[in-house]
Formats: C-alpha cells, structure tokens, sequence
C-alpha cells in the first residue's frame, strides 16, 4: 500500500515507508447519529468475503506483469459481471515518474444501475506489493497481500451481490485498480496509485462524476481499526462523518474510531485531487503505524478476521441506502 511520511506519537515522529502519515491523534465528539430513521439493508456476509480473499491468494501474489495479475483480473472480471449492470475494462502501461519502471496495469470497473445520476464510486487496489520491504526476511520477494489488496475487492464484490439482490436507487460504481503498490518511498508519493492515477485521467465514462467516493484498503485483519483519516476529513468531511456515524450506529465503535488519524496518501488522493470527488478513506491505522503484517509476508491468510470484514461491509452497504 502506499506510502506513509509522519506519524506524530506523544513524544516524537516515527518515520514510515509506504503510504503517507501525518498526524495526531485528537478526539473528535460524534453527533447524535440516533435522528434519522434506519433504512433496512441486505445483511453483509463476511463469510463470502472471506471466500474471496481466499481465492485470489490462491492465484499467488498479482504483481504486475506476472501470470497471477492476467488469473485474478479474468477472475474479477468474471465476478463483478455476474452483479454489475455495466462492466469496463481498462488496459494499459502505467510508468513511475522517477524509476521510469514501466507496468502492465488492469483497471476493471463495474456500474450498478448505470443511468443513475446520484452516484457512488466504491474503490480498492488488487494489486500485491512486489516487495516484503518491511519484513527481516525475503524482502524482495512479493507478499500475498490477504489484507493490503485482497480484504477490498473481497468487500467490495459482497456488496456487488447484495446490490444486485436489492437494486438501490442511486448509481454505484466498483473501481478495482492496479498497480497502486509499486511505489516506493525514493521515488515520490506519485510512483504509488499509478491504476487510480490513470483512471483518475481517463475515466471509464467520459466526464463522470460521482456524489462520493469510498476506498477501502486494508479492511480485514485482526484488530483493525479505522480513525478519520485527515485527507478525507479535508476533501469529504460530510461523507465521513455519514459513514462513522452509521459504523457506530450499527454497533461498530470498535473499529470506527472518532479519533483523528492524520493524513495517508493513498488512491483517494487522485480521486480528490485529479477528479474532484470527495471520497474517504477506509483504512487500518493503529497509534504506532499500521499493522505488523503491513509490507511483510505476514499479510496472508492468517490476517483476515471476518468480524472486521463484517464491520467494514455492513457499514459501507448501509451507507449506500442512506445517501440522499
């Protein structure tokens, strides 16, 4: 994932590679979130989405440019059509401003209820970091990604199938991206989310927009916990709070923190910046950094608990029937 810079803990900064962090840890006191009346979504089943996290670490890690990425790609893209309306694929070469490495990138995007004007975009990369850079050991060597790649799109396609199951009355968009985490820190925030990047420049419908934006990333492992990212609370502020007010509502303060947890860069920057749509960041952040499975090849299997699969799920899907 990404590429973190500073992490301000009580008594000093910790610097981080790999997504952008800088922040404190402030408390914020949610509103009443108990005034609006409840509308009845399908229920999320972190079972299914844990199914997926399986299948695609089956495929080994989906580096760019290897036999694993064209495996999960058709994968997705079988998957994504048996619920969206409309699906596009996105196939080019994407290339680091610095390195000049150059990357095969598949972008697959599925649309829900496409001549909607009130739309949604929901994004997550699928991409495996081609090196355990945080690891003691094999560090040039590609972790599986379970949760910092697969614990998205295995989201993100359980609420494909509970939208097809009942249509909402808005638009939703799945943007599954590629390459987001072939960066490194040497080589500038920009040489990460290169697939968001190019989509963010080419979108798959000309001119699109969308009410929102939400990207999760890193949302099954055991002992997750998701703060108010500072980018999104900057860009999205009311599209956060709608999401931490409803992940509390539902039961999920556990893991929906009213902290602050200051500023990653991560693939909604480019939906920010280069597309204008507000959009939030769902992503796991611990108060020392992210996860001990973050960049190593711990990020497996063992990772993923489906009660944070189940929070993150549920939550996002009771967002969708709620936008007004």
């Amino acid at each position: 994932m990404k590429k973190i810079a500073f992490l301000l803990i009580a008594a000093g900064i910790l610097q981080i590679t790999a997504c952008k962090y800088d922040g404190t840890t402030q408390q914020t006191t949610p509103t009443d979130t108990t005034t609006k009346p409840v509308i009845n979504a399908p229920a999320f089943d972190a079972e299914n989405a844990y199914k997926f996290i399986e299948t695609q670490v089956a495929f080994g890690p989906r580096v760019p440019g290897t036999l694993a990425q064209k495996k999960c790609a058709a994968w997705i893209e079988s998957e994504i059509k048996k619920y969206a309306d409309t699906v596009y694929i996105q196939k080019t070469t994407v290339s680091q401003p610095i390195s000049n490495k150059k990357y095969p990138c598949i972008n697959i995007i599925g649309s829900i209820n496409p001549a909607a004007t009130q739309r949604v975009l929901l994004l997550a990369h699928w991409d495996s970091r081609p090196w355990a850079d945080q690891d003691i050991k094999d560090q040039n060597k590609p972790i599986d990604a379970a949760d910092d790649g697969g614990s998205g799109v295995a989201v993100m396609l359980e609420i494909a199938a509970k939208l097809k199951q009942q249509k909402p009355s808005i638009g939703v968009d799945f943007l599954f991206t590629d390459a987001e985490d072939v960066g490194k820190t040497e080589w500038t925030d920009e040489s990460y989310c290169l697939g968001t990047q190019y989509w963010a420049r080419n979108p798959h419908v000309a001119g699109y927009k969308a009410k929102f934006g939400i990207c999760l990333d890193m949302v099954g492992a055991k002992g997750a916990l998701f703060p108010l990212e500072a980018f999104s609370k900057y860009y999205a502020p009311d599209a956060q709070k709608q999401i931490w007010d409803i992940g509390n509502r539902l039961g999920y303060s556990a893991y929906f923190s009213y902290n602050d947890g200051g500023q990653i860069t991560d693939d909604h920057i480019p939906i920010n910046e280069i597309s204008k749509i507000p959009c939030v960041d769902i992503i796991n952040l611990q108060y020392t950094g992210f996860g001990t499975h973050w960049h190593t090849h711990n990020d497996n299997i063992n990772i993923i608990d489906k009660n944070t699969l189940k929070a993150v799920g549920q939550t996002v899907l009771q967002t969708l029937y709620e936008v007004e």
